[in-house]
């Protein structure tokens, strides 16, 4: 592929629509200072200096997909509450559309609470409620996505699954159900509750590990063969289409009908692999979506996977660097 392809690429992802749905979340952040221990009880005192509000979990997948232009909106379920109007702003904030959100009065809005002291994380506070959403709110979800495809007609919808409850059984395979009905494309970043539920997906993202937990697999050895075999073993339980599995500092496994390779990783100084699946998965459902070729799909989200981990925290893609990359490592 020539860099002028890649340039009419990169404009093809801003006439693409896509949905992410899926389990979003807040991530808050306090940082302090600690110099003292509370005379109540023998912990340490942070004196909190300064706060900020992310968008998180699924909402990271849908960060990417904006960052490269493409129209994007976010389905999911929050609570009826503070945390959850404050998160509505920070999507509509970054263009994401915020119109297909269910707020139910069943939850609460997902907030992981970070209190930080000399670049030290001293404690983690998760208010959430990763149960199950309630048949009204599954119900009320669908009908949200239906009048979203009804709207957009997207190209492809991504199921983004952190085990928060609001990817169901019924949810899932509602879903696959109702884009194969309409062609709409899909793809998965499972996780090991409804490992098996993505039945007839598109694009299935797990990492290995997810992979090995999923099939009983106790081997180390991994190689091409093995890995195919994994493709194989998924297949038989799923019928998807496309294997792409994250290797961790080995880079990607693709599969798609014969076409198998291991994408090795490139050299990169490593500063923080969070949100590096969230990318993958983004850029890849971008690329398929926009070109149907799954070697290309899994070089490039290989690409930004590894440019994401340069950096600290979870961070969105960069359009420009990833452009630029592309241009160099694949023409």
């Amino acid at each position: 592929m020539s860099a002028m392809d890649f340039d009419k690429l990169f404009h093809q992802f801003t006439q693409l629509k896509v949905a992410v749905i899926g389990d979003v979340m807040l991530d808050t952040y306090w940082w302090g200072n600690v110099d003292r221990i509370s005379p109540e009880a023998p912990v340490p005192v942070v004196a909190v200096s300064k706060r900020e509000q992310r968008i998180g979990g699924a909402g990271n997948v849908a960060l990417n997909i904006a960052s490269l232009g493409a129209s994007i909106s976010m389905i999911s379920v929050l609570g009826k509450d503070d945390d959850g109007e404050q998160l509505t702003k920070l999507l509509a904030e970054k263009n994401i559309n915020t119109k297909y959100l269910v707020n139910s009065e069943y939850r609460i809005t997902t907030n992981k609470i970070r209190i930080i002291s000399r670049n030290q994380h001293m404690m983690r506070l998760d208010a959430e409620i990763a149960d199950d959403i309630i048949s009204d709110d599954e119900e009320r979800l669908m009908y949200a996505f239906e009048n979203y495809i009804a709207a957009e007609d997207p190209d492809i919808v991504i199921m983004e699954d952190y085990n928060k409850g609001v990817l169901t059984e019924y949810v899932i395979k509602s879903i696959i159900n109702l884009c194969k009905k309409h062609n709409i494309l899909t793809a998965v970043d499972p996780k090991r509750k409804n490992f098996f539920t993505y039945e007839g997906v598109d694009i299935f993202k797990p990492n290995l590990k997810e992979v090995k937990d999923g099939l009983n697999i106790i081997r180390d050895e991994i190689n091409i063969s093995v890995l195919k075999d994994m493709h194989l073993l998924l297949q038989e339980k799923l019928e998807h289409h496309i294997s792409l599995i994250t290797l961790s500092e080995k880079g990607v496994f693709y599969q798609h009908e014969n076409n198998a390779a291991i994408i090795p990783t490139h050299i990169r100084s490593i500063a923080d692999v969070s949100g590096a699946g969230d990318t993958v998965i983004a850029i890849a459902s971008l690329v398929y979506a926009a070109t149907k070729d799954a070697k290309l799909m899994a070089e490039i989200a290989n690409i930004a996977g590894g440019l994401v981990c340069e950096e600290v925290g979870t961070v969105a893609i960069d359009k420009k660097k990833l452009l630029g990359e592309c241009v160099h490592l694949l023409s």
